[in-house]
């Protein structure tokens, strides 16, 4: 008798199975840092150069879009609620106002700082340098990286598996393709304090960083 979701489950359309998963890669990442924060760059090439060395959660400000950007900047103070929130920017000019401008978003207890050295250069995919001619994030050798990342590594035992939430839960819960699925999706934006209109991408990735399998369920009101 399951009857603490936010809504009603008449829009549920499938059902679930068990919640394990495969892990068949695990072994080919252990020397991946287990880095218990999501992490916070710039840009697109920024966080793929961090997912070279861990597996955390990594975020972008888009530059300075997230100066005007609202619902981002929702996400991520609901999200400095729930944990810590590590911050790589470049060191140039352009990174030290992302992040002044972040502290006005996030409260300053909750920004983890973490700083590049300032290295003169110029990153491959571009024809010249930035106006101050340092490296960015994207510019930073994997060990420079791992060394300023591993500090804040967790223990490299290995974790329990977790239970990833995906497009098909959205689907299947009346989130997306369905007659009210903006509605839905708002009144869970509302029970998390996100921004209402989100689209499914957006609120697909909050919900992986805001909340457990099994919270989602409640505040659905799916069974599992």
């Amino acid at each position: 008798n399951e009857s603490q979701g936010i809504f009603d489950r008449g829009g549920a359309r499938c059902r679930f199975g068990g919640v394990g998963g495969p892990a068949t890669e695990a072994e080919n990442e252990t020397e991946k840092l287990n880095i218990p924060y999501p992490i916070l760059v710039e840009g697109k090439y920024d966080r793929q150069k961090i997912a070279v060395v861990t597996d955390a959660p990594v975020l972008t400000t888009e530059g300075f879009g997230i100066f005007k950007n609202a619902e981002k900047k929702a996400f991520l103070r609901a999200l400095s609620e729930k944990t810590k929130i590590l911050v790589l920017t470049d060191s140039d000019g352009a990174g030290r106002l992302i992040r002044a401008h972040l502290h006005g978003v996030v409260p300053p207890d909750r920004i983890i700082e973490v700083y590049i050295p300032p290295i003169p250069g110029k990153e491959r995919r571009k024809d010249k340098p930035s106006r101050e001619g340092l490296l960015g994030v994207e510019g930073m050798s994997a060990d420079t990286l791992r060394r300023l990342l591993s500090p804040y590594a967790a223990g490299q035992t290995a974790a329990a598996p977790v239970r990833p939430l995906t497009k098909t839960d959205l689907y299947c819960d009346g989130l997306t393709g369905g007659e009210n699925s903006a509605g839905r999706r708002d009144a869970l934006c509302r029970a998390l304090a996100l921004p209402e209109g989100m689209t499914p991408n957006a609120l697909l990735t909050a919900l992986n960083l805001l909340c457990t399998y099994e919270e989602y369920c409640r505040l659905v009101g799916r069974t599992k």
